[in-house]
């Protein structure tokens, strides 16, 4: 099957009790057993059954499936925000006196995530890529787990799977990719040689700016060193899939960080149309960015504009898709703000991967607690604009984008709408 079909018609797909073409919400705290004899195997993972909706529940189990089952993977776990799933895939293989190793283009959020895990003994160095000379020098033996985005939002870096692989392997560590902005659509990182894939299910997945949520893809092909990572030890006993295992009973169980049933079925149903969406975002994205490329005193910056540093990406990765992101650099943060400003269809949102397209000035909200060194390694400056493109008809956008420079500039058009 291709993409879209596999969407509709995949065999992870199961019908319920009465046939239901849709997951049924299973919005429940808790399952009835007829005997403590049951309950407690379920409780001693001696059987399969539900029993507490923090630690399992059926609505999840459909929705993890479906991820993985589109991301190639062996087994999923849904968190309840992206932010969960990054800290809940890390400190299941980090613990104190552990380092991990970066991409310095990171969203905002996560840099902030990788400073608070230094209060736990747990230090982040940082590469302005993840290619394997970078790597080799990095790597230490304290080093514990390679993690980058493919796409980096906001700097639209493409990092180079295969190579990032390798080099994490050579090394005997794992490489851990969030892949939020590509979503399977564009790429799959585990066919490419990624060990674990992670979710902001909130943005592209839900695509309806619904839910909040994340998810953790294992690929379960990684083979674990058990005297090197001691936060895996006790779970020797499961060989490859050692990382999933304590990452459900353990980190994820413990910490309360599971995804709420009616969230992950919105956002089930909201990947039912992922194909569409993507498809039309990229190709709306691609059109909007050259056309700010024209502009007098804008610097547009998308994977398809053949002078990005990135560019030869598109094809050899992400299935020749420029994602649904753009950025660009209108000069000034004054300025910027007036462009934003005057904008009439874009909303201004701090969110990505919506219907909608949505616009935000990243200097001043996402990377507000960034040194300027931090956030210029993540392509943010005083004047960058980030947009995220929706489904909009592009030439709607490109009118939209186009006049609010004109106006910000002092240049009204006759459409203006009059105050």
């Amino acid at each position: 099957m291709k993409f879209n079909t596999k969407l509709l018609h995949s065999e992870v797909l199961e019908s319920g009790e009465h046939g239901d073409i849709l997951p049924p919400i299973s919005q429940v705290t808790a399952f009835r057993y007829e005997n403590m004899e049951e309950l407690e195997k379920v409780f001693q993972h001696r059987r399969a059954g539900y029993a507490y909706s923090r630690i399992g529940n059926p609505t999840l189990t459909a929705f993890e499936r479906r991820i993985s089952d589109l991301e190639g993977g062996r087994g999923a776990v849904a968190c309840s925000s992206g932010m969960a799933a990054i800290t809940g895939a890390l400190l299941a293989v980090c613990e104190s006196g552990d380092e991990i190793v970066a991409a310095s283009g990171l969203y905002g959020g996560t840099m902030d995530l990788l400073r608070d895990l230094e209060k736990l003994g747990i230090q982040t160095v940082f590469a302005r890529r993840l290619d394997r000379p970078s790597l080799e020098k990095l790597i230490t033996p304290r080093t514990r787990v390679i993690f980058g985005e493919l796409i980096s939002n906001p700097a639209l870096d493409v990092m180079d799977i295969p190579e990032a692989a390798e080099a994490a392997h050579a090394a005997g560590v794992p490489l851990f990719v969030d892949s939020t902005t590509a979503t399977p659509f564009l790429a799959r990182p585990l066919s490419l040689g990624a060990d674990v894939v992670i979710h902001s299910t909130s943005k592209y997945l839900n695509g309806g700016g619904n839910s909040i949520g994340g998810i953790i893809v294992d690929g379960q092909k990684f083979s674990w060193d058990f005297e090197k990572f001691g936060a895996l030890t006790e779970f020797r006993k499961y060989g490859k899939m050692a990382f999933s295992v304590r990452l459900r009973t353990d980190i994820w169980e413990n910490l309360g960080g599971c995804m709420a049933p009616v969230n992950a079925y919105l956002t089930h149903i909201g990947t039912d149309t992922l194909g569409l969406r993507m498809d039309r975002i990229c190709e709306n994205a691609a059109r909007l960015a050259a056309a700010l490329q024209e502009l007098p005193g804008i610097q547009a910056n998308h994977l398809s504009l053949p002078e990005h540093p990135c560019h030869e990406y598109v094809e050899k990765e992400l299935g020749g898709y420029g994602g649904g992101i753009l950025t660009f650099r209108a000069g000034s943060k004054e300025r910027a703000f007036r462009i934003i400003n005057g904008l009439r269809y874009a909303i201004i949102a701090s969110n990505i991967g919506d219907l909608r397209t949505l616009v935000i000035h990243p200097a001043s909200t996402l990377y507000i607690n960034s040194s300027r060194q931090a956030r210029e390694a993540a392509g943010v400056y005083e004047d960058t604009i980030r947009v995220s493109v929706g489904i909009e008809d592009a030439d709607d956008l490109i009118e939209d984008f186009v006049r609010a420079v004109a106006k910000a500039d002092g240049e009204p058009k006759e459409n203006d709408i009059k105050e």
